[in-house]
């Protein structure tokens, strides 16, 4: 028989391990901290890559899903020096390996594949402690609690589930991305749209750079990193709307005007965004009862590969505990083994095409 699973955490990678486990007919409860689906934006674009996020989406039994979702032309790709000059400009001929999909939309497709109440929204989850024999108690921040004897942690870079498994936390990784948007952007902000061009768009500087997509609706949002210590940003009012934006551009004198209106001609007050990462390599002794998936075990610097992962760590995991019912252990530690060092090499690899463009650029 089938041990019931307990996800804390209703993102993609949560929600495919729930899929997965459903197809297997393995009995499955997600908890999530959101009030609703819709509680807060997903964010932008997602490159579900062939060798990770495929895979797991294919596991998951939603290829058809996904493929349906896909937004057409976003693979190509820019590449700018911070004067404006043109160091790439790629087309999307549609053979590319990593199509783009609006996060939002894939979190609905796994949803959507759920039979209804998987997910309990509102479930914030306070405390968590072990019971002993592999069995663990989770505590809400409405009261409730629940004992289980198969706990998965699938709650992102701050999990609460983590120190059940590791005494490690995220540090800062000496630089944050503040986050902007352009909204209608062809008839509203020709200029940068012509710059952004059909897909993703990418200018850096030592200890700068701006990252840019073209999402759904005409959407430009823009990645714009600084490489400061958070003390920097602390000093930054990023309640005052205009005093932030101008503090950020400053910071990009001299950029062709083109790029510095991703930040500047912002429909939205500029968002923070600090960066963590756990240590590359992060892992640990086999607890009973409890593991850890996504962010949760191996958050790392932005790569492209975060959600990847964490749907191919879900769909994994449920392959593994359907593989193995009668021995729990057997399927956490088969699952542990491969999820390390992948984890591991992803973290270590960084962005390899970036820098290949960062070098062109002689950025």
């Amino acid at each position: 028989m089938h041990t019931p699973v307990t996800i804390i955490g209703a993102g993609l990678g949560g929600l495919t391990l729930a899929r997965v486990l459903h197809l297997h007919g393995i009995p499955v409860t997600v908890h999530e901290a959101e009030s609703s689906p819709t509680a807060r934006s997903q964010g932008g674009l997602l490159d579900i890559h062939e060798g990770t996020g495929q895979l797991a989406l294919g596991a998951a039994g939603l290829t058809d899903a996904f493929r349906a979702a896909v937004l057409e032309g976003r693979q190509a790709m820019r590449i700018l020096a911070p004067d404006g000059t043109v160091v790439l400009d790629q087309a999307d001929d549609g053979t590319g390996g990593r199509p783009e999909v609006d996060r939002g939309d894939l979190r609905r497709i796994l949803l959507d594949s759920l039979p209804a109440g998987t997910v309990r929204w509102g479930r914030k989850a306070d405390r968590v402690r072990p019971l002993g024999g592999g069995r663990h108690e989770v505590a809400f921040s409405d009261g409730d609690t629940l004992v289980t004897d198969l706990l998965v942690g699938a709650d992102g870079a701050w999990s609460r589930v983590r120190p059940l498994l590791s005494a490690a936390t995220p540090e800062y990784l000496g630089k944050s991305v503040v986050e902007t948007y352009l909204y209608d952007a062809a008839v509203r902000h020709p200029a940068a749209a012509k710059t952004v061009g059909a897909g993703m768009l990418v200018a850096t500087a030592p200890g700068r750079e701006i990252f840019a997509h073209r999402e759904k609706d005409d959407t430009l949002h823009a990645y714009v990193g600084l490489a400061e210590p958070q003390d920097w940003f602390t000093a930054v009012d990023f309640t005052d709307r205009v005093a932030a934006t101008a503090r950020i551009a400053r910071e990009f004198d001299g950029w062709a005007p083109e790029l510095t209106a991703l930040i500047t001609d912002s429909d939205e007050a500029p968002v923070l965004r600090p960066l963590f990462a756990l240590p590359t390599g992060h892992r640990w002794d086999r607890v009973p009862g409890v593991t850890l998936l996504g962010d949760a075990a191996h958050l790392a610097a932005p790569n492209g590969e975060g959600a990847n992962l964490a749907m191919l760590d879900g769909a994994e995991l449920g392959a593994a505990l359907a593989a193995h019912p009668g021995d729990l252990e057997r399927a956490l530690a088969e699952y542990e083994q491969a999820m390390f060092p992948r984890g591991a090499e992803a973290a270590a690899n960084g962005l390899p095409e970036i820098e290949a463009f960062r070098d062109a650029a002689g950025a």
